[in-house]
């Protein structure tokens, strides 16, 4: 079996020793090659290169953005619904990132070497999970997408990062305080939803696009406004109309309570199992994949694609 390692060396956890550790466990498996992040975008690149070198699996070491590149090398653009997983790279993740939302949802362990115990028994017996991905205007994401406050603070946050402060719950938190608190407070929200034969949605501040549950994690505690969310079925969406301090603070409250419900409220607007859909806002409007922030935009179309990847899991 052939294999590309690749490897973001700016991950909070992916050190040398780490890296040289995970050679040595898939050395007699996997006939592996190794390859580190240069640039944003570079692990797109080389996912693409061991697609068309007909490597049989990629393992990254690092976090949700180094795995959402990796996942939108391996299956690139592709006009069709439906994606064949034949000719693609299974993918192994071991988390080395902030987060590790997508590591965290499919029940692998938060410590590294453990995750690799796990890669390696699903390497040897052949184990395999296939999931379908969500798209955004012909991009790949494998959890969530993210319009208005959401990606506001996502984009705050790598602003914070590029000046070396490092990434923590705490500073979330109060970088989410900020952002919330610096917003004007207009009556109607610039997002509006739309659906092939359902009536718009319209009048959204917030729209949070999942793919599987919980949406993030804050430290230890998971996030969750969509907890009907599963990677085998389509898109859910939870949207706020009003971003009312009371009202906000009482939906934050039901989406950390992790009760197993999705927040109520005659603000909350909350979808299941979506196909396809678009979301317009009035006026341009941050946007975010996986947790990257991806500029501001004016009209985005978003699918469930079925049984988009394969899993060494």
């Amino acid at each position: 079996m052939r294999g590309l390692l690749v490897v973001n060396p700016v991950a909070s956890a992916a050190t040398a020793r780490s890296r040289d550790a995970l050679l040595g466990a898939l050395a007699g498996t996997v006939e592996t090659e190794v390859a580190e992040t240069e640039h944003r975008g570079h692990a797109a690149e080389l996912a693409a290169d061991a697609r068309r070198d007909g490597v049989d699996v990629v393992v990254v070491l690092g976090g949700d953005g180094t795995v959402n590149e990796v996942v939108n090398g391996l299956l690139g653009e592709d006009p069709t619904r439906e994606r064949p997983t034949s000719g693609v790279p299974a993918l192994a993740v071991v988390p080395c990132g902030g987060t590790n939302v997508l590591a965290r949802s499919l029940g692998l362990p938060r410590d590294a070497a453990e995750s690799v115990d796990v890669l390696l028994d699903a390497l040897r017996t052949g184990r395999r999970r296939t999931v379908g991905l969500g798209r955004a205007d012909g991009r790949w994401f494998t959890f969530g997408a993210g319009f208005g406050l959401d990606a506001e603070v996502v984009a705050d946050m790598e602003r914070r990062r590029a000046a070396g402060r490092p990434a923590s719950a705490a500073l979330y938190v109060v970088t989410g305080v900020r952002r919330f608190f610096a917003r004007g407070r207009s009556a109607a929200g610039p997002l509006r939803l739309e659906r092939p034969t359902e009536p718009p949605v319209a009048g959204l501040h917030v729209v949070i696009v999942t793919n599987t549950a919980p949406w993030t994690y804050l430290g230890n505690r998971p996030v969750d406004p969509t907890p009907h969310a599963r990677f085998d079925t389509g898109l859910d969406v939870f949207g706020l109309r009003s971003l009312g301090t009371a009202s906000t603070l009482r939906h934050i409250r039901q989406i950390l309570t992790a009760d197993g419900r999705p927040p109520r409220g005659r603000t909350v607007v909350s979808l299941h199992d979506l196909d396809r859909f678009t979301v317009i806002a009035s006026r341009p409007t941050a946007f975010e994949l996986d947790g990257d922030f991806l500029g501001t935009r004016s009209r985005v179309t978003l699918e469930a694609v079925p049984r988009a990847l394969t899993l060494v899991l």
